[in-house]
């Protein structure tokens, strides 16, 4: 077998040669002696059965067999430099899969905001993100079809890596309305007022309802999502106890925003599968959105 007295060295100097036309200039290429080419080169006719160069003085022609070789030659460094590529893209974290669940709040507004700033020199890099309620978010990186999860709970998460991100809920109103002459809403400020609520069901929507309890308001208008909340309250509808993720996204359109005095959790979990490894790619991933989320949210309601 002919591979089997070939070697790489044999090959890059015989594509240095066909590349530079002359072995001087090719030993120049390749950071290595005119001999030591020369050497290569018989070397790898020797290997081949091959005539691979006519020489005549210090000049060099191919011969038919060197071009035929050299068109198989380029095909293997073509794929040789595309591997290499691919590599550094990865090294970069410019290439590869993720795969993000995301609780509505945040796939809906401010994490695909991000994702379009963070693929921008990663053209190779394939994503995927779906909004999910936050219990199938947990089953999704359970199951191992997503690495990244996003999530509202708590940390108890048996076979998981949990980041928490702690932010406090804060008062969405229309602009306009009286309450926004106080600097912080406390729950006995809401009292006679339409409440927007988030449907029962989740840790969030509990936490408000006990803040709020034995405080009268008006019928409230429920809603399975924080962005239609915000939405019904930039209409005049109502008022909102939210997440300050999701109205970093409607500063400047109809709703204004103050603290709620009493502390409510509305922060969100990273999670990750303690059985999987976590590449450098997801901690890139997670670190620069940590850093973008918080920049953005101080920016838009401080």
């Amino acid at each position: 077998m002919l591979s089997n007295r070939l070697n790489l060295r044999q090959v890059e100097a015989f594509r240095a040669v066909m590349m530079a036309g002359q072995i001087t200039a090719a030993a120049e290429l390749l950071s290595i002696t005119q001999p030591a080419v020369s050497r290569l080169i018989r070397d790898f006719e020797h290997a081949t059965r091959l005539r691979l160069f006519e020489r005549r003085g210090n000049q060099i022609t191919p011969t038919p067999e060197a071009l035929s070789l050299w068109r198989e030659v380029e095909r293997s460094f073509v794929g040789l430099n595309r591997i290499a590529g691919v590599a550094d893209e990865i090294s970069r974290h410019a290439a590869g899969t993720l795969r993000i669940a995301a609780m509505p709040a945040l796939a809906s507004g401010i994490l695909p905001r991000f994702l379009g700033r963070f693929l921008r020199d990663k053209p190779n890099l394939r994503v995927s993100l779906n909004g999910m309620p936050s219990t199938t978010v947990i089953e999704a990186v359970a199951s191992g079809q997503a690495e990244i999860g996003y999530a509202d709970g708590t940390l108890g998460l048996p076979g998981f890596i949990v980041t928490p991100r702690s932010l406090a809920a804060i008062v969405a109103m229309p602009e306009g309305h009286p309450l926004t002459a106080r600097q912080v809403i406390h729950p006995h400020d809401l009292a006679g007022e339409r409440m927007i609520t988030l449907e029962p069901g989740t840790i969030f929507a509990m936490r408000v309802e006990v803040a709020l309890a034995g405080i009268p308001r008006l019928t409230s208008i429920e809603t399975r999502l924080s962005h239609t909340a915000l939405s019904l309250v930039s209409e005049g509808t109502g008022i909102a106890i939210i997440d300050p993720s999701s109205a970093a996204e409607f500063s400047g359109r109809g709703v204004a925003i103050r603290p709620f005095g009493p502390f409510i959790e509305a922060g969100f979990l990273t999670i990750h599968s303690a059985n999987q490894p976590q590449s450098d790619l997801i901690d890139c991933f997670q670190a620069e959105f940590g850093d973008y989320h918080d920049e953005f949210v101080a920016r838009q309601i401080g």
